[in-house]
């Protein structure tokens, strides 16, 4: 059925509701949902189309075909082992695929020159699964490396935008304390904040949650839900722990065997009737993922 032209930005229109709906209509190893662009990128802010990838015999993505909609907080859900980390290095550059097609908004990323590839990563503000700091310097300069790098901003200006984003992620006054005493929370939080100081319009999450208690995952979850809130953005975060698309996740992709299995908005995913979704999603021992 033919859509009208849309934008995804804010997601609270009826028309973009419906579009969410129809996304949940994926079958195993269907296509992404088409939908018309006034623009190139007005909806979809990062697209997979047919991504294949291999290293050496061992096929990694498998014809991914994925839309991430603009302004909003998307889970890509799936087992250990599924190419999680290597679609994500697709989507920012740092790898390129076989077969197939990167776009962000728009703009194909195997086609970018250098410098237009390294302006598009500037877009991209990211969360590594450990936060990723420095070992050697403090948590200032840790948040304000990007900005020394990337900015000719001056030192007081610096300052400014390293205590506010320490302050939104609850790490005012631990400017000077090193990564070894941070908790795995704060590591996380020092990570999360030195992602958002070039306000970046698109920010990913490599499995935020893993190695945090419960607890500590919710928190984060709830700073990632206020954060987004403030500053809006696409944001993308890559886990497998269902708790956290269920509390996040506006829209949801499930990725098993290097392909995109079933995408839609929160409610319909976890009411799917597609057999390996409602299995993965429910954390059920029967159904067609097993120990391999």
């Amino acid at each position: 059925m033919t859509q009208p032209p849309v934008s995804a930005a804010g997601a609270t229109d009826e028309g973009t509701s419906a579009l969410l709906d129809d996304a949940a209509g994926y079958a195993l190893h269907d296509g992404a949902m088409q939908v018309p662009e006034r623009n190139p990128g007005d909806f979809w802010s990062l697209e997979c189309r047919d991504v294949v990838k291999s290293f050496g015999s061992n096929r990694v993505l498998n014809g991914i075909d994925l839309g991430i909609p603009e302004g909003m907080i998307t889970v890509i859900l799936g087992p250990s082992g599924t190419g999680k980390s290597v679609l994500i290095k697709h989507l920012i550059g740092l790898l390129f695929p076989d077969r197939g097609e990167v776009l962000v908004h728009g703009s194909s990323v195997a086609h970018m020159t250098m410098s237009e590839l390294l302006a598009m990563r500037r877009r991209f503000g990211i969360l590594f699964q450990d936060g990723a700091l420095f070992g050697s310097i403090n948590v200032y300069d840790n948040v304000a490396f990007p900005l020394r790098q990337h900015t000719d901003y001056s030192e007081a200006t610096i300052r400014d935008i390293v205590r506010a984003r320490l302050s939104e992620v609850g790490l005012a006054g631990s400017e000077r304390k090193m990564p070894s005493e941070l908790s795995g929370g704060m590591k996380k939080r020092a990570g999360f904040a030195r992602a958002l100081v070039l306000e970046p319009e698109i920010v990913m999450f490599d499995e935020p949650d893993s190695g945090l208690d419960p607890v500590r995952t919710a928190l984060l979850c709830e700073l990632i839900e206020e954060v987004h809130a403030e500053h809006g953005g696409t944001y993308i975060v890559i886990t497998h722990d269902i708790a956290t698309a269920r509390k996040i996740g506006e829209y949801i992709a499930v990725l098993w065997k290097g392909r995109i299995v079933q995408s839609g908005d929160r409610e319909k995913m976890f009411n799917s009737e597609n057999p390996f979704v409602r299995q993965f999603l429910s954390g059920a021992s029967r159904g067609p993922l097993g120990m391999e």
